[in-house]
C-alpha cells in the first residue's frame, strides 16, 4: 500500500478519535468567553463534528492530489455519460440491497432502525449544519477510506468476492452498529461494484451522497410530511375495508 494510504487511513482513525480531545476543546473556550457550560455541551458536538470532518477532508485531498490527475486515465473508466448513468443507477442499486439486507436482519430478529441514523438526524433538526457532514463530507470520506484504498488495495491482491467482503465487513464496524453489519456490508458491496464497474471512485461517491441525502431529507425534513401521508392512507384503507 502506498504511503499516502497508510496517511490518508490515519488521518481518518485519528479524526473518528478527535472527539475525545476536541468537543471538551470547544466547550471550554466557550465557557471562556462567557457561555454557560450546559449550552456548550449542547453545541459542541455538532460544532466539532464539522470542524474535524471538513479538515479530514482537505488533509486527503491534498494528501492524493497527485492521483487526482490520474485517475480519470485509467484504462478501462467509464465514459463521464456512462460513469453519471452508473451513478444515478447505484443510488437504487444501494437500496435495493439495503432493503434486502433489512429483509434479513428481520428474519434474524435484528430490530430495525439504526441508532447512529437517529442520532444524526436528531443533530440535523437541531443544527442544519451537521447535515454537510452526514450526506456530504462523511460519504466522500468514507468511499475514499474504504472504497479507494481498503478495498482497492485488497482487489489487487484477490477477486472481487474477497476484497468486497473484507472491506465492506471493516466499513460496517466503523459505524459502531455491530448488529446491522450485514446492512452496512450490503452497501458496500454495492459501492465497490460501482467502483470497479467503472474504475471511478467519484461513482461510488455520488451514489453515496445522493443516497445519505435522500435518507436524511426523508427522515427530517419532509417526515412531517410523509407521516401524514401514511396516516391518510391509513384511513382510506380502513374506509374500503369497513365499506
Amino acid at each position: 500500500m502506498k504511503k499516502e494510504y497508510w496517511y490518508v487511513i490515519i488521518a481518518y482513525i485519528v479524526m473518528q478519535l478527535s472527539s475525545l480531545i476536541g468537543i471538551p476543546i470547544i466547550a471550554f473556550i466557550g465557557a471562556a468567553m462567557g457561555k454557560s457550560l450546559e449550552e456548550m455541551e449542547t453545541i459542541s458536538i455538532p460544532y466539532w463534528l464539522v470542524i474535524s470532518f471538513s479538515l479530514t477532508l482537505v488533509i486527503v485531498l491534498l494528501l492524493l492530489r497527485k492521483e487526482r490527475r490520474t485517475d480519470a486515465d485509467l484504462r478501462g473508466a467509464s465514459s463521464p455519460a456512462s460513469s453519471a448513468a452508473w451513478a444515478f443507477a447505484g443510488v437504487f442499486l444501494a437500496l435495493f440491497a439495503q432493503s434486502i439486507a433489512a429483509s434479513i436482519e428481520n428474519m434474524l430478529g435484528i430490530e430495525m432502525g439504526s441508532e447512529n441514523t437517529q442520532e444524526i438526524i436528531k443533530l440535523i433538526e437541531r443544527f442544519p449544519v451537521v447535515i454537510l457532514v452526514s450526506s456530504i463530507i462523511g460519504p466522500i470520506l468514507e468511499e475514499i477510506v474504504f472504497r479507494k484504498i481498503i478495498f482497492g488495495s485488497l482487489h489487487k491482491k484477490m477477486n472481487f468476492f474477497f476484497a468486497a467482503l473484507i472491506s465492506s465487513v471493516i466499513f460496517a464496524l466503523a459505524h459502531m452498529e455491530p448488529e446491522h453489519v450485514i446492512l452496512y456490508s450490503a452497501m458496500g458491496f454495492t459501492f465497490a461494484f460501482l467502483y470497479v464497474k467503472t474504475k471511478r471512485i467519484i461513482v461510488p461517491i455520488i451514489a453515496h451522497v445522493t443516497m445519505n441525502t435522500m435518507v436524511v431529507l426523508l427522515q427530517s425534513v419532509f417526515r412531517e410530511d410523509i407521516e401524514r401521508m401514511i396516516k391518510e392512507a391509513e384511513k382510506i384503507q380502513s374506509f374500503i375495508g369497513g365499506f
